[in-house]
């Protein structure tokens, strides 16, 4: 088993890669939860709670 610490969190490259091509992680994860509102709106059949959540 492989320990963790606070020190393992500055990733270099990974820091590099979100500066040159921008938080890709942080945007899919926007993305799913949007997708996820508009899922659970869609099967509670509340069509307007769409409209007012797509606004954004």
């Amino acid at each position: 088993m492989t320990s963790h610490s606070p020190a393992d969190d500055h990733l270099p490259v990974y820091d590099g890669l979100v500066r040159e091509r921008g938080d890709v992680v942080a945007e899919v994860r926007e993305v799913a939860e949007r997708t996820l509102d508009q899922a659970r709106w869609g099967l509670a059949g509340d069509p307007g709670a769409r409209q007012e959540r797509t606004s954004r």
